[in-house]
């Protein structure tokens, strides 16, 4: 090979190697920032350091300027085919991540659902005992002949038989609830007419406790849900309200609607939540206190899991906020509700 051709094959190394080195460079940075974008200027970068390297060499062989343009020409038309080969290869890159990302969450969604069983679980096994070791101790002294008063006894027995087929129902109600393929009844329902029924039921609950109890409404509500469950929902907001409202307080039930959601509102007097506290207000067996035993009367903290669960099976939500000495929480649901999933 003579002189003018191993200096052109050099030049055309060098200028090759240098182009290729700050494409590298280049496709590095963004890597960093966007692998697909990088896929897209990789194989540009190889053809466009081929190209220069070899346009290079042809301008050392002191080729026409024709004949130069020519091979200029030649090489990049591979540009095109490099530009796909990049695209197809970022948008492979593309589902690859997105399927990554969905199985991360998957089995994150997986972990939480786990978690949450388990500490449901935990909670439940621990509140059942508490009413078994009373039925237990009950039976014990009527078995013993020890009962000086068999019928306070018999009156305790059934006291504790009810708590325990409330914290089974609670449980099967939100088991049905979080189930994929719950079905709802539905009709049109009378929202006040619900909060009239619910605060007459739970009166005899305030009147015991000293709290007075209302219920208003902004004009004639309508909505189509499950009377049944969307009852049983408020109906946990204001015995939940209740009972965490000191004597002599005030729990508020309203009803009224913005735009296409009904929205039922109950005000306590319960000091309000932490805010850190906040978002785990509907987590099934959250109480808001380290206390894993319920106090008496109440369940097994299942009750405003139900309330999220009914909301979320008629397609709505369940809020909680502070506001004034108390919180306020929302059910809100659509006035014409479509089933979920």
């Amino acid at each position: 090979m003579t002189g003018p051709a191993l200096q052109a094959v050099a030049l055309s190394a060098a200028v090759a190697a240098v182009v290729g080195l700050v494409g590298a460079g280049l496709v590095d940075l963004l890597s960093r920032r966007s692998a697909p974008t990088a896929a897209v200027v990789a194989p540009l970068v190889v053809v466009l350091s081929l190209t220069a390297g070899v346009y290079a060499s042809a301008r050392a062989m002191f080729l026409s300027e024709t004949d130069s343009a020519t091979v200029l020409f030649v090489l990049l038309a591979a540009v095109p085919i490099a530009l796909g080969v990049g695209m197809l290869t970022a948008a492979r890159i593309n589902k690859l991540s997105r399927e990554a990302a969905q199985a991360l969450a998957a089995r994150e969604r997986d972990r939480e659902v786990e978690d949450s069983r388990r500490e449901l679980v935990a909670w439940v096994s621990h509140d059942l005992r508490t009413p078994l070791a009373g039925m237990r101790a009950v039976t014990e002294a009527l078995e013993d002949g020890v009962a000086s008063d068999p019928s306070a006894y018999f009156s305790r027995l059934r006291t504790e038989i009810m708590r325990m087929s409330g914290m089974v129902d609670d449980l099967l109600a939100l088991s049905r609830l979080q189930s994929p393929g719950v079905r709802l009844s539905r009709d049109r329902v009378s929202l006040p007419d619900l909060v009239s029924d619910s605060v007459a039921t739970a009166q005899p609950l305030a009147t015991a406790k000293g709290v007075a109890l209302t219920g208003s409404a902004e004009g004639e509500v309508t909505a189509t849900v499950d009377a049944r469950e969307l009852g049983r929902a408020l109906g946990n907001l204001v015995v939940n309200a209740i009972r965490h409202t000191p004597t002599g307080g005030r729990v508020k039930v309203t009803v009224g609607q913005e735009g296409e959601q009904a929205v039922l509102g109950v005000e306590d007097g319960c000091g309000g939540i932490p805010a850190e506290a906040l978002p785990r207000v509907f987590e099934a067996g959250w109480r808001g206190t380290g206390a894993r035993t319920p106090s008496s009367g109440e369940g097994a903290g299942l009750g405003l899991a139900i309330v999220r669960g009914v909301a979320e099976a008629h397609g709505g939500s369940a809020q909680v906020r502070n506001a004034g000495d108390g919180c306020r929480f929302e059910l809100r649901v659509p006035v014409d509700a479509t089933p979920r999933g």
